[in-house]
């Protein structure tokens, strides 16, 4: 006997076998007798469902998340987010179209309408087309192994009690009774299909009254031909022994069980890959096996027993057919016109088979072109009928930053959990955040690299910028006023902020093009990759990506790379100073933090003045410790010039405001007070309870720093000498502490170095 593997003798610290147990322990039932499954049905209606309303309760199954998309606020289904797997190949963006998706979905399963539809996700390359393929697998692979997600199946055994030849299809025949002789339907046949018509139909009246799911079960279809040919017999053979109630001999568990099984490719679910071949019957449901037909006699006509079942219909029978890179199995859509709405597919010209599954197809933009090339025939077009039953959900590249970041993340590492955040400001770090990538530079040599903070966020402007259509853009706002909109829902100028709902954007247009995220990708891991000429030497430090490196990169790359057009190239080229612009504000924003660490305001002290402010505009007091005391006019004017840095002594008559002062308090500070009373009505409000962080405005102006603070509070700071500042000095002071605090921040010393002389360039220029 083998001694169990442990720490203490190098193995390792856990049973594996015993995990792989658990893992798999509920998945699986024992098979049942048909009354039973019925019974079980009655209890949980759920198990017996039809393809589309099996799909649709796995996609809800998992819930909703809120998502800020484009701007807007949306409820998205995290089945797409891919949970099953981790977040592994979750469907990133694109939430209206799968919205659509689910929509159409419920109409299919409730038999309202679409019935007939082949749904379709047609799209540019790299936008997430082959990830929702894969999402779906997952998603459903594990929804099945669920109590609620169970999928059943039948399977027969006609050599019971006989020493009649055994069922088979591409096998060896027994008849010998044992669990070989048990072959299960080779395309997963509803358990209720083996009822005759009418009881079924009754069945499933008194199955959906009894059920309270908004979706009622529908199973139309009769019993595939494999298992036709196994109740044909066994009725045959009892009828002949006189038996009277035939239908109990037929199904008793004995000859047909009740077997649950677990969707998968092949099984429930049918993918059609570009480079699968054949006859378009062979792809569809499988073929002949001629060399069978010798051994199974049926009657004089083909057996159905000598049948490969391994076509796309076949294994996706009972849930999902998927016809990946349609346009290459453009001859086969015409095959599939008829499935949808009548159900069912022909073996052959004696045989046909009832298919329960719900059709997806998709392709790139080329299979448009294809079903356009009789466009001009009008209503001669051969295509027309196919087209007219194409339900088209269009997939586009992202347009939202913070999720084109999250893209690139993913596609540069390991990184697979969906950035499931609502909070502003943590999405923001995250877009920010810097990326250390361990690359290989020689045998056995591995070097950690980073991407400096922003630079993901470089390259996702930029690739957000390249996909943005500028025709609807307003005067006075640019394509990066668009993309900020895109990214956060509204524009931010002087404390005012402006929602995307004031701008009329067609949105046609959006992302149907500009640059793919492979390209991205490619660019960037090349870069990390690449050459010591885009390092910096002279810190010695060779290792770290600074966002204008990654834009230099991609601009490079538009001339090499054969995907874009020559109009295409200049396009995109002169879209790449919006993206430099919208770094250097945020490395600025982030090194004028760190440079005014110590000059932050508390927020007690920001409360008082915001109380102060508001008894002053309504003429009232401030309630204090000491009892209500008038409003401190020289506590609002210290707070207004020296926190704020909005105005000087000459803004003020003594303490008293100004009229400029009086419009800023009232325009910046007391209407962002009411607009928050008013949303909070219901809640009941008092200035008191004010949390400040909840007044997007007011935080915007008191968290302002700009390079004006830093020459008003260090005279002796000089820009120029930001690379190599004397010693002793205000400006080596400043850099030592700024270098400090951008390192607190994410920043790793290096690029807090590179980063802040950057800024340092910028800024001297306009200095004095």
């Amino acid at each position: 006997m083998t001694a169990a593997h442990t720490p203490e003798n190098g193995g390792p610290a856990r049973d594996y076998v015993d995990v792989a147990d658990e893992h798999l322990r509920g998945t699986y039932e024992e098979p049942m007798s048909l009354r039973e499954y019925v019974d079980a049905a009655f209890e949980r209606p759920s198990i017996a469902a039809h393809a589309a309303k099996y799909l649709l309760d796995a996609i809800e199954s998992m819930g909703t998340r809120t998502v800020l998309e484009e701007g807007e606020t949306r409820e998205r289904y995290r089945f797409f987010d891919d949970p099953a797997n981790d977040g592994e190949h979750a469907v990133l963006g694109n939430t209206d179209v799968l919205n659509s998706f689910v929509d159409d979905l419920r109409t299919i399963a409730t038999e309202r309408g679409k019935s007939e539809k082949i749904v379709w996700f047609n799209g540019p390359t790299a936008t997430g087309k082959s990830e929702l393929k894969r999402c779906l697998v997952n998603g459903l692979r594990a929804y099945s192994k669920t109590d609620a997600g169970r999928r059943y199946t039948v399977e027969w055994n006609v050599a019971a009690g006989s020493d009649t030849r055994g069922l088979s299809y591409g096998g060896e025949t027994t008849g010998t009774e044992r669990e070989d002789d048990w072959y299960e339907s080779p395309v997963q046949a509803h358990p209720l299909s083996v009822f005759p018509r009418d009881v079924r139909e009754e069945l499933l009246t008194a199955l959906n009254d009894a059920a309270d799911g908004h979706v009622p079960v529908a199973v139309d279809q009769a019993l595939d031909p494999f298992s036709r040919e196994a109740y044909d017999l066994l009725e045959e053979r009892y009828r002949r022994n006189g038996t009277q109630e035939l239908f109990s001999a037929v199904t008793d568990p004995a000859h047909l069980r009740v077997k649950n099984y677990v969707v998968d490719v092949g099984s429930g679910i049918g993918i059609l890959h570009s480079e699968d071949d054949g006859t378009p019957k062979e792809r569809l449901v499988g073929s002949w096996m001629p060399g069978m037909l010798r051994e199974l006699d049926s009657r004089g006509r083909k057996n159905p027993q000598a049948f490969s079942y391994d076509g796309v219909l076949s294994q996706g029978n009972g849930l999902l057919t998927i016809v990946e890179d349609a346009s290459q199995h453009a001859d086969l859509l015409q095959k599939l016109l008829n499935v949808p709405d009548e159900g069912r597919v022909k073996l052959d010209k004696g045989i046909g088979m009832d298919v329960d599954s719900q059709l997806l197809i998709i392709s790139n933009p080329d299979l448009d072109a294809e079903l356009d090339k009789y466009a001009d025939r009008n209503d001669h077009d051969p295509l027309k009928a196919l087209k007219r039953r194409l339900d088209k959900h269009e997939f586009r590249y992202l347009t939202t930053v913070a999720l084109e970041a999250e893209l690139i993340r993913r596609e540069l590492t390991d990184e697979t959990s969906v950035w499931d955040v609502e909070d502003e400001s943590e999405l923001r770090e995250r877009v920010r955040a810097p990326l250390a990538v361990d690359v290989r530079s020689g045998p056995g040599e591995i070097q950690r690299r980073e991407l400096a903070p922003h630079a993901v966020a470089a390259a996702a402007m930029y690739s957000v910028l390249t996909r943005l259509d500028g025709e609807d853009v307003p005067s006075g706002y640019d394509l990066l006023d668009k993309a900020k909109l895109f990214d956060v829902g509204y524009l931010e100028e002087e404390g005012d902020r402006t929602g995307i709902d004031e701008f009329a954007f067609e949105r046609e247009n959006e992302g149907s093009h500009g640059i793919p995220v492979t390209f991205t990708r490619d660019v960037v891991a090349e870069l990390l990759q690449g050459t010591t000429d885009r390092w910096h030497p002279e810190l010695a430090v060779e290792r770290v990506v600074l966002p204008d490196d990654v834009l230099d990169a991609m601009i490079e790359g538009l001339h090499d790379a054969p995907v874009f057009s020559r109009a295409e190239r200049a396009e995109y080229e002169g879209r790449a100073s919006m993206a430099r612009e919208y770094v250097r504000e945020r490395q600025e924003s982030d090194v004028l933090a760190a440079l005014l660490a110590d000059h932050s305001v508390e927020r007690e002290t920001v409360a008082e003045y915001v109380e102060h402010v508001y008894a002053w505009d309504g003429d009232e007091q401030v309630e204090t410790e000491r009892g209500p005391v008038d409003p401190d006019p020289l506590r609002m004017k210290l707070f207004e010039i020296e926190s704020l840095g909005r105005f000087d002594e000459d803004d003020y008559l003594g303490t008293a405001p100004t009229e400029n002062v009086k419009q800023f308090r009232r325009e910046k500070i007391i209407a962002a007070l009411n607009r928050y009373a008013w949303q909070n009505r219901d809640e009941g409000f008092a200035v008191d309870d004010v949390d400040l962080s909840e007044i997007p405005i007011i935080q915007s102006v008191l968290d302002a720093h700009g390079w004006d603070d830093v020459r008003r509070r260090y005279e002796d700071f000089d820009p120029a000498q930001w690379t190599d500042p004397p010693a002793n000095t205000e400006t080596a002071r400043l850099k030592a502490k700024t270098i400090d605090g951008l390192v607190d921040s994410g920043y790793t010393e290096a690029s807090a170095e590179l980063t802040s002389r950057a800024v340092m360039r910028e800024v001297r220029e306009r200095w004095d």
